[in-house]
Protein backbone atom coordinates (compact mmCIF):
# COMPACT_ATOMS: atom_id res chain seq x y z
CA UNK A 1 0.00 0.00 0.00
CA UNK A 2 2.61 2.54 0.77
CA UNK A 3 4.39 1.70 -2.38
CA UNK A 4 1.03 2.04 -4.85
CA UNK A 5 0.45 5.72 -3.14
CA UNK A 6 3.91 7.09 -3.19
CA UNK A 7 4.40 5.73 -6.78
CA UNK A 8 0.96 6.82 -7.46
CA UNK A 9 2.12 10.70 -6.24
CA UNK A 10 4.90 10.34 -7.71
CA UNK A 11 3.31 9.54 -11.59
CA UNK A 12 0.65 12.02 -10.80
CA UNK A 13 3.60 14.94 -10.04
CA UNK A 14 5.60 13.57 -12.81
CA UNK A 15 2.45 13.51 -14.99
CA UNK A 16 1.68 17.37 -14.12
CA UNK A 17 4.72 18.64 -14.28
CA UNK A 18 5.49 17.58 -18.52
CA UNK A 19 1.54 18.67 -19.12
CA UNK A 20 2.86 22.66 -17.34
CA UNK A 21 5.86 22.13 -19.78
CA UNK A 22 3.70 21.29 -22.67
CA UNK A 23 1.40 23.89 -22.05
CA UNK A 24 3.99 26.73 -21.54
CA UNK A 25 5.43 24.59 -25.06
CA UNK A 26 2.12 25.76 -26.39
CA UNK A 27 1.75 29.05 -25.51
CA UNK A 28 5.54 30.14 -26.28
CA UNK A 29 4.76 29.05 -29.57
CA UNK A 30 2.04 31.07 -30.29
CA UNK A 31 3.82 34.18 -28.56
CA UNK A 32 6.17 35.39 -31.13
CA UNK A 33 9.34 37.10 -30.22
CA UNK A 34 10.13 34.15 -27.56
CA UNK A 35 12.79 31.97 -29.42
CA UNK A 36 14.80 31.19 -26.01
CA UNK A 37 11.36 30.82 -23.68
CA UNK A 38 10.28 28.05 -26.72
CA UNK A 39 13.55 26.12 -26.38
CA UNK A 40 13.46 25.64 -22.41
CA UNK A 41 9.96 24.99 -22.39
CA UNK A 42 10.22 22.00 -25.16
CA UNK A 43 13.68 21.33 -23.08
CA UNK A 44 11.60 20.98 -19.97
CA UNK A 45 8.75 19.14 -22.09
CA UNK A 46 11.19 16.38 -23.10
CA UNK A 47 13.28 16.30 -19.89
CA UNK A 48 9.39 15.57 -17.85
CA UNK A 49 8.13 13.13 -20.55
CA UNK A 50 11.89 11.12 -20.10
CA UNK A 51 11.25 11.17 -15.89
CA UNK A 52 7.53 9.79 -16.50
CA UNK A 53 8.61 7.18 -18.98
CA UNK A 54 11.58 6.20 -16.63
CA UNK A 55 9.05 6.21 -13.81
CA UNK A 56 6.98 3.80 -15.74
CA UNK A 57 9.66 1.35 -17.12
CA UNK A 58 11.09 0.97 -13.54
CA UNK A 59 8.27 -0.34 -12.23
CA UNK A 60 7.40 -2.79 -15.07
CA UNK A 61 11.36 -3.69 -15.00
CA UNK A 62 11.56 -4.81 -11.28
CA UNK A 63 8.38 -6.33 -11.90
CA UNK A 64 10.00 -8.34 -15.18
CA UNK A 65 12.71 -9.44 -13.27
CA UNK A 66 10.84 -11.25 -10.47
CA UNK A 67 8.92 -12.62 -13.13
CA UNK A 68 11.66 -14.17 -15.09
CA UNK A 69 13.67 -14.95 -11.49
CA UNK A 70 10.48 -17.53 -10.88
CA UNK A 71 10.20 -18.73 -14.64
CA UNK A 72 14.16 -20.00 -14.60
CA UNK A 73 14.41 -21.04 -10.77
CA UNK A 74 16.73 -18.06 -9.75
CA UNK A 75 15.38 -18.03 -5.94
CA UNK A 76 18.45 -16.38 -4.81
CA UNK A 77 18.34 -12.69 -6.79
CA UNK A 78 17.61 -9.43 -5.08
CA UNK A 79 15.21 -6.53 -5.53
CA UNK A 80 15.85 -4.59 -2.13
CA UNK A 81 16.62 -0.54 -3.41
CA UNK A 82 17.33 1.35 -0.16
CA UNK A 83 17.62 4.55 -0.84
CA UNK A 84 15.26 4.67 -4.07
CA UNK A 85 12.54 7.26 -4.08
CA UNK A 86 8.56 7.06 -5.19
CA UNK A 87 8.61 3.76 -3.30
CA UNK A 88 10.82 1.58 -5.38
CA UNK A 89 12.29 0.80 -1.86
CA UNK A 90 9.34 -0.82 -0.89
CA UNK A 91 8.54 -2.68 -4.14
CA UNK A 92 11.95 -4.35 -3.84
CA UNK A 93 11.58 -5.21 -0.07
CA UNK A 94 8.05 -6.64 -0.81
CA UNK A 95 9.35 -8.72 -3.57
CA UNK A 96 12.25 -9.99 -1.36
CA UNK A 97 9.79 -11.05 0.69
CA UNK A 98 8.20 -12.63 -2.13
CA UNK A 99 11.35 -14.51 -3.05
CA UNK A 100 11.76 -15.63 -0.08
CA UNK A 101 8.73 -17.23 0.94
CA UNK A 102 8.95 -18.82 -2.91
CA UNK A 103 12.66 -19.98 -1.57
CA UNK A 104 11.25 -21.34 1.84
CA UNK A 105 8.28 -22.93 0.01
CA UNK A 106 10.78 -25.15 -2.39
CA UNK A 107 12.78 -26.08 0.86
CA UNK A 108 9.82 -27.43 2.37
CA UNK A 109 8.72 -29.33 -0.58
CA UNK A 110 12.37 -30.83 -1.36
CA UNK A 111 12.93 -32.13 1.91
CA UNK A 112 8.93 -33.62 1.92
CA UNK A 113 9.77 -35.26 -1.52
CA UNK A 114 13.27 -36.56 0.31
CA UNK A 115 11.71 -38.06 3.03
CA UNK A 116 8.71 -39.62 0.92
CA UNK A 117 11.49 -41.05 -1.54
CA UNK A 118 13.35 -42.54 1.31
CA UNK A 119 10.31 -43.85 2.86
CA UNK A 120 9.40 -45.54 -0.40
CA UNK A 121 12.91 -46.83 -0.55
CA UNK A 122 12.97 -48.20 2.72
CA UNK A 123 9.53 -49.83 2.84
CA UNK A 124 9.52 -53.40 3.48
CA UNK A 125 7.10 -54.28 0.18
CA UNK A 126 8.92 -54.75 -3.28
CA UNK A 127 7.21 -52.01 -5.04
CA UNK A 128 7.47 -51.84 -8.76
CA UNK A 129 5.65 -49.56 -11.51
CA UNK A 130 4.22 -49.89 -14.44
CA UNK A 131 3.97 -47.22 -16.95
CA UNK A 132 1.40 -46.58 -19.98
CA UNK A 133 4.43 -48.47 -22.44
CA UNK A 134 4.52 -51.52 -20.41
CA UNK A 135 7.70 -50.64 -18.68
CA UNK A 136 8.52 -52.08 -15.68
CA UNK A 137 11.13 -50.98 -12.70
CA UNK A 138 12.01 -51.53 -9.08
CA UNK A 139 11.37 -47.95 -7.01
CA UNK A 140 12.87 -49.19 -3.49
CA UNK A 141 15.50 -51.47 -2.17
CA UNK A 142 12.94 -54.64 -1.77
CA UNK A 143 12.20 -54.61 -5.38
CA UNK A 144 16.17 -54.57 -6.57
CA UNK A 145 17.09 -57.02 -3.78
CA UNK A 146 14.23 -59.49 -4.92
CA UNK A 147 14.23 -58.95 -8.50
CA UNK A 148 18.12 -59.30 -9.39
CA UNK A 149 17.90 -62.08 -11.60
CA UNK A 150 16.90 -60.47 -14.57
CA UNK A 151 18.10 -57.85 -16.76
CA UNK A 152 15.26 -54.99 -18.72
CA UNK A 153 12.27 -53.22 -18.12
CA UNK A 154 9.95 -55.35 -20.53
CA UNK A 155 7.23 -58.02 -18.73
CA UNK A 156 8.45 -60.89 -20.52
CA UNK A 157 12.30 -60.33 -18.96
CA UNK A 158 10.62 -60.81 -15.37
CA UNK A 159 9.95 -64.89 -16.69
CA UNK A 160 12.75 -65.74 -14.07
CA UNK A 161 10.63 -65.44 -11.34
CA UNK A 162 7.40 -67.62 -12.62
CA UNK A 163 5.78 -67.13 -16.04
CA UNK A 164 2.55 -66.65 -14.08
CA UNK A 165 4.20 -63.84 -12.35
CA UNK A 166 5.60 -62.63 -15.23
CA UNK A 167 1.68 -62.49 -16.56
CA UNK A 168 0.21 -60.81 -13.26
CA UNK A 169 2.40 -58.04 -13.67
CA UNK A 170 0.55 -56.39 -16.68
CA UNK A 171 -3.26 -58.24 -16.51
CA UNK A 172 -3.39 -57.00 -12.44
CA UNK A 173 -5.68 -54.74 -12.36
CA UNK A 174 -5.77 -51.82 -10.19
CA UNK A 175 -7.54 -51.87 -6.62
CA UNK A 176 -6.93 -55.64 -7.05
CA UNK A 177 -4.79 -58.79 -5.32
CA UNK A 178 -3.34 -62.01 -5.58
CA UNK A 179 -1.26 -64.42 -3.92
CA UNK A 180 1.19 -66.72 -5.87
CA UNK A 181 4.30 -69.21 -6.07
CA UNK A 182 7.76 -66.80 -7.07
CA UNK A 183 11.15 -68.12 -7.61
CA UNK A 184 13.79 -66.28 -5.72
CA UNK A 185 17.47 -66.80 -4.67
CA UNK A 186 15.94 -68.30 -1.39
CA UNK A 187 13.69 -70.82 -3.38
CA UNK A 188 10.11 -70.65 -4.15
CA UNK A 189 8.34 -67.65 -1.94
CA UNK A 190 4.76 -67.53 -1.74
CA UNK A 191 4.10 -63.75 -2.33
CA UNK A 192 0.85 -60.83 -1.93
CA UNK A 193 0.75 -58.94 -4.84
CA UNK A 194 -1.55 -55.85 -4.77
CA UNK A 195 -1.97 -53.30 -7.70
CA UNK A 196 -2.81 -49.67 -7.17
CA UNK A 197 -3.15 -46.57 -10.29
CA UNK A 198 -1.62 -43.00 -10.16
CA UNK A 199 -1.49 -40.33 -12.49
CA UNK A 200 2.06 -39.10 -13.66
CA UNK A 201 2.67 -36.76 -16.27
CA UNK A 202 -0.64 -36.93 -17.88
CA UNK A 203 -0.51 -40.71 -17.75
CA UNK A 204 -1.65 -43.44 -15.81
CA UNK A 205 1.54 -45.91 -14.10
CA UNK A 206 0.54 -48.69 -12.03
CA UNK A 207 2.36 -49.19 -8.81
CA UNK A 208 2.57 -52.86 -8.14
CA UNK A 209 3.50 -53.94 -4.25
CA UNK A 210 4.89 -57.43 -3.70
CA UNK A 211 5.18 -58.74 -0.06
CA UNK A 212 6.73 -61.72 0.58
CA UNK A 213 4.43 -63.80 3.15
CA UNK A 214 6.24 -66.95 3.13
CA UNK A 215 7.91 -66.38 6.46
CA UNK A 216 4.59 -65.38 7.84
CA UNK A 217 2.94 -68.33 6.69
CA UNK A 218 5.39 -70.91 7.89
CA UNK A 219 5.50 -68.94 11.79
CA UNK A 220 1.50 -68.94 11.80
CA UNK A 221 1.82 -72.79 10.84
CA UNK A 222 4.92 -73.64 13.00
CA UNK A 223 2.67 -71.76 15.76
CA UNK A 224 -0.64 -73.62 15.53
CA UNK A 225 1.43 -76.53 15.14
CA UNK A 226 3.05 -75.52 18.53
CA UNK A 227 -0.34 -74.79 19.94
CA UNK A 228 -1.79 -78.30 19.15
CA UNK A 229 1.28 -80.15 20.32
CA UNK A 230 1.02 -78.08 24.13
CA UNK A 231 -2.81 -78.65 24.13
CA UNK A 232 -1.95 -82.71 23.49
CA UNK A 233 0.48 -83.13 25.34
CA UNK A 234 -0.87 -81.47 28.56
CA UNK A 235 -3.91 -83.34 28.92
CA UNK A 236 -1.97 -86.41 28.15
CA UNK A 237 0.15 -85.89 30.70
CA UNK A 238 -2.61 -84.64 33.14
CA UNK A 239 -4.19 -87.81 32.01
CA UNK A 240 -0.97 -90.37 32.62
CA UNK A 241 0.13 -89.09 35.30
CA UNK A 242 -1.89 -91.10 37.72
CA UNK A 243 -2.05 -94.18 35.45
CA UNK A 244 1.94 -94.19 35.58
CA UNK A 245 2.03 -93.29 39.55
CA UNK A 246 -0.51 -96.54 39.76
CA UNK A 247 0.85 -98.78 37.84
CA UNK A 248 4.38 -98.37 40.04
CA UNK A 249 1.93 -99.33 42.83
CA UNK A 250 0.97 -102.10 41.81
CA UNK A 251 4.56 -102.95 40.33
CA UNK A 252 5.38 -102.62 44.10
CA UNK A 253 2.57 -104.72 45.39
CA UNK A 254 2.69 -107.62 42.92
CA UNK A 255 6.65 -107.69 43.59
CA UNK A 256 5.47 -107.89 47.49
CA UNK A 257 2.81 -110.58 46.41
CA UNK A 258 4.79 -112.36 43.77
CA UNK A 259 6.82 -115.56 46.07
CA UNK A 260 7.23 -117.96 43.39
CA UNK A 261 4.95 -120.20 43.94
CA UNK A 262 2.05 -118.74 42.25
CA UNK A 263 2.02 -118.67 38.30
CA UNK A 264 -1.18 -116.84 37.57
CA UNK A 265 0.79 -114.24 40.25
CA UNK A 266 3.99 -114.54 38.16
CA UNK A 267 2.18 -113.51 35.21
CA UNK A 268 -0.32 -110.39 36.72
CA UNK A 269 3.19 -109.12 37.78
CA UNK A 270 4.51 -109.48 34.55
CA UNK A 271 1.60 -108.08 32.82
CA UNK A 272 1.80 -105.16 35.28
CA UNK A 273 5.66 -104.34 35.04
CA UNK A 274 4.92 -103.85 31.61
CA UNK A 275 2.04 -101.73 32.23
CA UNK A 276 4.12 -99.60 34.90
CA UNK A 277 7.05 -99.83 31.56
CA UNK A 278 5.05 -98.67 29.28
CA UNK A 279 3.70 -96.07 30.90
CA UNK A 280 6.91 -94.65 31.79
CA UNK A 281 7.71 -94.57 28.45
CA UNK A 282 4.50 -92.50 27.07
CA UNK A 283 5.42 -89.92 29.68
CA UNK A 284 8.74 -89.85 28.63
CA UNK A 285 7.42 -89.37 24.99
CA UNK A 286 5.29 -86.86 25.70
CA UNK A 287 8.01 -84.70 27.88
CA UNK A 288 10.55 -85.21 24.77
CA UNK A 289 7.47 -83.80 22.53
CA UNK A 290 7.40 -80.90 24.60
CA UNK A 291 10.27 -79.67 23.21
CA UNK A 292 8.73 -78.67 19.98
CA UNK A 293 6.42 -76.04 21.47
CA UNK A 294 9.68 -74.07 23.28
CA UNK A 295 10.45 -71.39 20.38
CA UNK A 296 14.16 -71.38 20.34
CA UNK A 297 16.21 -68.12 21.60
CA UNK A 298 18.43 -66.81 18.75
CA UNK A 299 22.28 -65.75 19.95
CA UNK A 300 22.82 -64.21 16.62
CA UNK A 301 26.38 -63.17 15.60
CA UNK A 302 29.05 -63.29 12.75
CA UNK A 303 31.46 -66.24 12.71
CA UNK A 304 33.75 -67.69 10.38
CA UNK A 305 32.45 -70.43 8.34
CA UNK A 306 35.79 -72.45 8.11
CA UNK A 307 36.51 -73.50 11.48
CA UNK A 308 32.28 -73.98 12.04
CA UNK A 309 32.47 -76.32 8.86
CA UNK A 310 35.91 -77.77 10.40
CA UNK A 311 34.19 -78.38 13.59
CA UNK A 312 30.93 -80.50 12.29
CA UNK A 313 33.25 -82.69 10.11
CA UNK A 314 35.12 -83.48 13.48
CA UNK A 315 32.01 -84.58 15.04
CA UNK A 316 30.78 -86.43 12.54
CA UNK A 317 34.21 -88.24 12.07
CA UNK A 318 33.72 -89.01 16.00
CA UNK A 319 30.95 -91.15 15.47
CA UNK A 320 31.89 -94.90 15.38
CA UNK A 321 28.61 -96.11 14.33
CA UNK A 322 29.23 -93.86 10.85
CA UNK A 323 33.42 -94.36 10.31
CA UNK A 324 32.03 -96.09 7.08
CA UNK A 325 30.81 -92.77 5.37
CA UNK A 326 32.42 -90.47 3.50
CA UNK A 327 32.12 -86.65 4.07
CA UNK A 328 33.03 -84.11 1.72
CA UNK A 329 33.46 -80.59 3.09
CA UNK A 330 33.35 -77.38 1.23
CA UNK A 331 32.83 -73.92 2.31
CA UNK A 332 33.15 -70.79 -0.72
CA UNK A 333 34.57 -68.45 -0.51
CA UNK A 334 37.27 -69.69 2.78
CA UNK A 335 37.10 -66.49 4.42
CA UNK A 336 32.94 -66.43 4.43
CA UNK A 337 31.37 -64.92 7.56
CA UNK A 338 28.11 -66.18 8.77
CA UNK A 339 25.43 -64.14 10.58
CA UNK A 340 23.43 -66.77 13.06
CA UNK A 341 23.61 -68.46 16.29
CA UNK A 342 26.09 -70.75 16.13
CA UNK A 343 25.28 -73.21 18.61
CA UNK A 344 21.30 -73.66 17.21
CA UNK A 345 22.39 -74.18 13.84
CA UNK A 346 25.30 -76.84 14.38
CA UNK A 347 22.33 -78.41 15.96
CA UNK A 348 20.36 -78.60 13.31
CA UNK A 349 23.07 -79.39 10.54
CA UNK A 350 24.48 -81.94 12.86
CA UNK A 351 21.07 -83.86 12.81
CA UNK A 352 20.84 -83.45 8.70
CA UNK A 353 24.36 -85.24 8.64
CA UNK A 354 23.71 -87.95 10.61
CA UNK A 355 19.82 -88.38 8.85
CA UNK A 356 22.02 -88.30 5.62
CA UNK A 357 24.59 -90.97 6.54
CA UNK A 358 22.25 -93.18 7.97
CA UNK A 359 20.33 -92.81 4.66
CA UNK A 360 23.53 -93.44 2.60
CA UNK A 361 24.73 -95.99 4.96
CA UNK A 362 21.23 -98.53 4.52
CA UNK A 363 21.38 -98.12 0.51
CA UNK A 364 24.62 -97.88 -0.72
CA UNK A 365 27.82 -99.98 -0.46
CA UNK A 366 29.95 -96.64 -0.58
CA UNK A 367 27.77 -94.19 1.47
CA UNK A 368 28.81 -90.42 0.63
CA UNK A 369 27.58 -87.38 2.37
CA UNK A 370 28.29 -83.90 1.48
CA UNK A 371 28.61 -80.39 3.57
CA UNK A 372 28.68 -77.47 1.67
CA UNK A 373 28.86 -73.77 2.61
CA UNK A 374 28.60 -70.66 0.12
CA UNK A 375 28.16 -67.16 0.50
CA UNK A 376 25.47 -66.06 -2.00
CA UNK A 377 23.42 -62.49 -2.43
CA UNK A 378 23.06 -59.63 0.28
CA UNK A 379 25.01 -61.08 2.85
CA UNK A 380 23.03 -64.43 2.68
CA UNK A 381 24.62 -68.13 3.44
CA UNK A 382 23.41 -70.78 1.97
CA UNK A 383 24.13 -74.16 3.92
CA UNK A 384 23.52 -77.92 1.76
CA UNK A 385 23.74 -81.35 2.91
CA UNK A 386 23.03 -83.69 0.32
CA UNK A 387 23.75 -87.70 0.44
CA UNK A 388 23.45 -90.55 -1.93
CA UNK A 389 20.77 -92.78 -0.46
CA UNK A 390 17.55 -93.11 -1.88
CA UNK A 391 16.08 -89.52 -1.27
CA UNK A 392 13.02 -88.29 -0.30
CA UNK A 393 9.55 -88.72 -2.44
CA UNK A 394 8.02 -86.42 -3.65
CA UNK A 395 4.71 -86.76 -2.02
CA UNK A 396 6.60 -87.02 1.59
CA UNK A 397 8.70 -83.80 1.04
CA UNK A 398 6.12 -81.34 2.80
CA UNK A 399 5.15 -83.78 5.44
CA UNK A 400 8.81 -84.66 6.63
CA UNK A 401 8.85 -80.96 9.02
CA UNK A 402 5.61 -81.99 10.70
CA UNK A 403 5.86 -82.81 13.89
CA UNK A 404 6.05 -86.39 14.97
CA UNK A 405 6.64 -87.23 11.41
CA UNK A 406 9.48 -89.71 10.50
CA UNK A 407 10.55 -92.49 7.63
CA UNK A 408 12.98 -94.13 10.20
CA UNK A 409 11.72 -96.94 12.58
CA UNK A 410 14.04 -95.72 15.01
CA UNK A 411 12.49 -91.78 14.33
CA UNK A 412 11.56 -89.51 17.12
CA UNK A 413 10.27 -87.14 14.21
CA UNK A 414 10.76 -83.81 16.21
CA UNK A 415 14.29 -83.27 14.25
CA UNK A 416 13.33 -81.62 11.37
CA UNK A 417 10.23 -80.03 12.93
CA UNK A 418 12.71 -78.56 15.35
CA UNK A 419 15.37 -77.46 12.49
CA UNK A 420 12.25 -75.33 10.58
CA UNK A 421 12.03 -73.38 13.49
CA UNK A 422 15.30 -72.67 14.04
CA UNK A 423 15.63 -71.31 10.64
CA UNK A 424 12.70 -69.31 11.16
CA UNK A 425 14.10 -67.94 13.83
CA UNK A 426 16.79 -66.80 11.44
CA UNK A 427 14.25 -65.30 9.03
CA UNK A 428 15.85 -68.11 7.15
CA UNK A 429 14.16 -71.51 4.99
CA UNK A 430 14.85 -74.99 4.56
CA UNK A 431 14.05 -76.93 1.70
CA UNK A 432 14.59 -80.39 0.91
CA UNK A 433 15.65 -81.06 -3.14
CA UNK A 434 17.09 -83.62 -5.08
CA UNK A 435 20.72 -84.17 -4.36
CA UNK A 436 22.92 -85.03 -7.89
CA UNK A 437 24.13 -88.35 -6.73
CA UNK A 438 20.34 -89.36 -6.43
CA UNK A 439 19.60 -88.81 -2.81
CA UNK A 440 18.22 -86.18 -0.65
CA UNK A 441 19.44 -82.53 -0.61
CA UNK A 442 18.30 -80.42 2.49
CA UNK A 443 19.44 -76.77 1.68
CA UNK A 444 19.23 -73.95 4.28
CA UNK A 445 18.98 -70.21 3.41
CA UNK A 446 19.70 -67.41 6.65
Amino acid sequence: MGFDRRFSIGLALRLVIAMACLAALAWALMTPDLGAVRILCAIGAGVSAMALWHHVRRANFELARFIEAIEFGDLQARFARPGSDSGFDQLGAALDRGIRKLRDDRVRLQEASRFYEALADDAPAALLTVDPDGRIEPVNKAARKLFNRHAGVRPDDYAPYGGHFAATLTALEPGRSQTMLIETDIGPQRVLIRCASLTRLGGATRVIAVQVIQQALNAVEVAAQSDLIRVLTHEIMNSMTPVTSLARTASDLMAQADNGGDALIADARAAVDTLARRADGVMHFVETYRTITRPPQVDRRLFAARPFADELAKLFAADTDRASVHLDVGVSPADHRIDADPDLLAQVVINLLRNAADAAECHRDRPEVSLSIAAISAGRTRIEVADNGPGVPEALRHDIFLPFFTTKKTGSGIGLSLGRQVLLAHDGTIEIDSAPSGGALFRLTL
